[in-house]
């Protein structure tokens, strides 16, 4: 075991999987010779050479339409776009070609393609470095979605994700870079109470893609939460005493609903927790799968907390976050349902 940030975890795994398979290329905009922005890629131009880590222009359709290239001609682009609220120029791509390749072509091509993104708020990073675009990507068919939440995930998630023969968008939650969250403030507290630093495995271990995590157990109600929101919930649940059980979903797409609807038949109820957007936001899928095969375990009605329904407010960002109040609140108030 090493003790790690999210960001060395990442980092750890880049050269994990450089190390063991030299069709690994990694590129983006400042991730070799600077190592990145948040410094998730620092180091590798230096161990593997500028021919598998190298710095690109300021072109995200050109990144992510070169690595399509690539990954059709057999290399595993892992390719980092610099703030997710930069991917759009690059949307077409992404869904018109890296998410068909496999289809349109009858299994004659594959896109073994990783695109990574910071993704959320916590830096006062307003409206162009803040946003949480998850939902445009688990409604496309063929791409994989991942968030994870804490270094040890991080690292077998992003293992994984290489190793997957197909297009995955890795998004990474910038507040969780740098060290564990309290679930209340932005800054790193000694220890996290479930995923302790230190427990992040040397050399190759991977998480598989579709697994979920039951982080806190309990009875009396489900929460269903990713990235950030994992620990805004379990400290929810602490500070109410609601008997929550918590499940990191880790993976989007797939999901893993098998540990969802056992969840929720046990405990009856269920609060789905995330920062983006309320209105289309992923949590309103995961309401619609939960009443679909869970209706008749259902003893309240199901209640969402987000982000608000407006572009991203600079000046209200801890006003915009789901907060262990309002996530209490919606607790509190599923549990007299």
């Amino acid at each position: 075991m090493a003790s790690m940030t999210m960001i060395e975890a990442i980092r750890e795994a880049h050269d994990v999987a450089m190390a063991a398979d030299d069709r690994v290329v990694v590129f983006g905009e400042d991730v070799g010779f600077f190592g990145g922005v948040f410094r998730c890629t620092a180091g590798l131009q230096q161990k593997y050479g500028k021919s598998r880590c190298f710095d690109t222009p300021i072109n995200e359709s050109g990144i992510v339409g070169t690595a399509i290239g690539m990954a059709a001609y057999g290399l595993k682009p892992v390719i980092e776009i610099q703030f997710a609220d930069y991917v759009y120029p690059a949307y077409d791509q992404i869904v018109s070609e890296a998410a068909r390749l496999r289809h349109r072509s009858n299994a004659d091509f594959t896109c073994p393609l990783v695109i990574r993104m910071p993704t959320g708020g916590g830096i006062f990073g307003g409206q162009t470095h803040s946003q949480s675009p998850e939902a445009l990507f688990t409604h496309v068919s063929g791409l994989k979605v991942v968030v994870p939440s804490n270094p040890r995930d991080a690292k077998g998630l992003l293992l994984a994700a290489i190793e997957d023969p197909d297009p995955v968008i890795f998004l990474e939650p910038k507040r969780l870079y740098n060290g564990p969250f309290d679930g209340y403030h932005d800054r790193p507290v000694t220890s996290w109470k479930k995923h302790p630093m230190g427990e992040v495995p040397e050399g190759h271990e991977i998480v598989p893609l579709g697994k979920a995590s039951i982080t806190r157990e309990g009875a009396d109600v489900t929460v269903l939460a990713y990235g950030t929101m994992v620990y805004v919930a379990e400290a929810a649940a602490e500070a109410t005493g609601v008997d929550a059980e918590v499940i990191d979903l880790r993976t989007l797409l797939p999901l893993d609903l098998d540990t969802i609807t056992a969840s929720v038949e046990k405990t009856g109820r269920c609060v789905i927790v995330h920062e983006a957007t309320r209105t289309s936001g992923f949590g309103a899928e995961l309401m619609s799968l939960v009443q679909e095969n869970c209706f008749y375990h259902l003893e309240a009605p199901m209640i969402r907390v987000t982000g608000w329904d407006t572009p991203y407010p600079h000046a209200q960002e801890w006003e915009y976050f789901p907060g262990p109040d309002r996530v209490g609140e919606a607790l509190k108030k599923v549990m007299e349902g």
